[in-house]
């Protein structure tokens, strides 16, 4: 049997029993005191122990019972914190993935407006050089036709912001008939540039069945 002086000269042990302390930042109790107390609370749990369940008291304890009711201070001690820590953490916590009950917002689409050309009373040669001074060019595919608008889906941006869709407005058939614009078909691909948001005429926007025009382009931004 271990003697009572070698476990209270342990050094291991009471560094063991040290850490595990939840009262070890407070001011020492004293020995002799505490003493007392632990061994009246553990007789009168042993007692209570025997009276109700029919069980013999525990008369004599040694080092590895107060050791075992340190432990047990310890892991009691230890779940109450973290039970409390639970309680009281914050409750905000947002799942890494998002909250699925959030729907997600709907991207509106990028439109650009180009105001179609006026009927022009001198038109200048297309060149290469005039063509890659306009602030906008691409080549896009006619979508749909409503009234005097026209819808374009860009196929190639060359020049100018990026969009989703491109509304050329002010497409009336009277222009078209002199010569003014271009005349649009839903599902044809179209060069069209613009400059100050007016679309150009005089050759510079045309079918993309044009050879003529498509190197015109090829060589101004290609």
């Amino acid at each position: 049997m271990t003697d009572r002086n070698e476990f209270d000269e342990d050094p291991q042990l009471r560094a063991i029993l040290g850490q595990a302390d939840p009262a070890r930042s407070l001011t020492p109790a004293d020995p002799q005191g505490l003493a007392r107390l632990l061994e009246d609370t553990m007789n009168d749990a042993a007692e209570t122990a025997g009276t109700t369940s029919g069980a013999t008291p525990v008369r004599q304890r040694g080092p590895l019972t107060w050791l075992a009711g340190a432990a047990a201070v310890a892991i009691v001690a230890g779940g109450g914190f973290a039970i409390a820590s639970s309680m009281g953490g914050d409750d905000r916590t947002v799942d890494q993935a998002g909250d699925p009950t959030t729907p997600s917002a709907t991207t509106e689409p990028t439109v650009v407006t180009l105001q179609a050309p006026s009927l022009a009373a001198k038109c200048a040669m297309p060149t290469p050089e005039l063509l890659s001074q306009f602030d906008t060019a691409f080549a896009g595919t006619v979508t749909a036709i409503d009234g005097d608008v026209v819808t374009l889906t860009p196929t190639e941006m060359f020049m100018g912001p990026s969009a989703d869709e491109i509304e050329i407005v002010g497409a009336t058939p009277d222009l078209r008939m002199l010569g003014g614009q271009v005349t649009f078909e839903v599902g044809q691909t179209y060069y069209v540039s613009a400059t100050g948001g007016q679309v150009s005429a005089c050759g510079f926007s045309g079918s993309a069945t044009d050879s003529q025009l498509e190197q015109l382009y090829d060589l101004a931004f290609r």
